[in-house]
């Protein structure tokens, strides 16, 4: 008997495992800007990690901060080394679960995405709207959000306050292909 349980319960592991659908792209793209009066300041990232789970709507984001490129190369080392702290905190990330996943389809919709965004080592629950695509082929995510700098302790020293705008406009998108081990 013990040994009908065992193989038993090794199918049933086995079809566990390879019902699950994860979605992966090693080089989704993020962009964020900041607007003020003086200077506007934009980076990009196209290094990002994102994974999304298919069979519950589970999204996983990490982005490593140096990989932020800047046009002037004086930002970037600010951006790393005073404001963001790269090798204190090197990666941002994200966990969540796209809410209205299962009515996601072939035609584009709104996704509702929940979950915790984790910048500067401060972690902050957050509820974004994306454009969204799902196939047998790809999941596609795109779209923006504002964060509030303070939200995450990032410090702005008072000589450039007036360069950096308080709240940034992050910009995003994913191309999702199926992942096989």
């Amino acid at each position: 008997m013990k040994l009908i349980t065992t193989i038993f319960c090794c199918f049933l592991f086995v079809a566990i495992s390879s019902s699950q659908e994860r979605y992966l792209t090693k080089n989704g793209a993020i962009n964020f800007f900041s607007k003020t009066a003086l200077e506007d300041i934009t980076a990009d990232n196209n290094q990002v990690l994102s994974i999304v789970d298919a069979t519950n709507g589970k999204m996983a984001i990490s982005i490593l901060m140096k990989s932020f490129l800047f046009k002037k190369a004086l930002m970037q080392e600010h951006f790393n080394e005073n404001y963001v702290e790269s090798d204190k905190y090197p990666k941002a990330t994200f966990t969540g679960t796209i809410l209205n996943f299962d009515a996601i389809n072939e035609m584009a919709s709104i996704a509702k995405i929940k979950g915790i965004l984790t910048i500067h080592g401060v972690p902050k629950e957050i509820m974004i709207d994306a454009n969204m695509l799902k196939t047998k082929e790809a999941i596609l995510v795109d779209g923006e959000f504002m964060i509030n700098l303070a939200d995450f302790e990032v410090e702005i020293p008072a000589v450039v306050a007036k360069n950096i705008a308080k709240n940034i406009k992050v910009s995003f998108n994913f191309n999702h292909t199926p992942y096989k081990k």
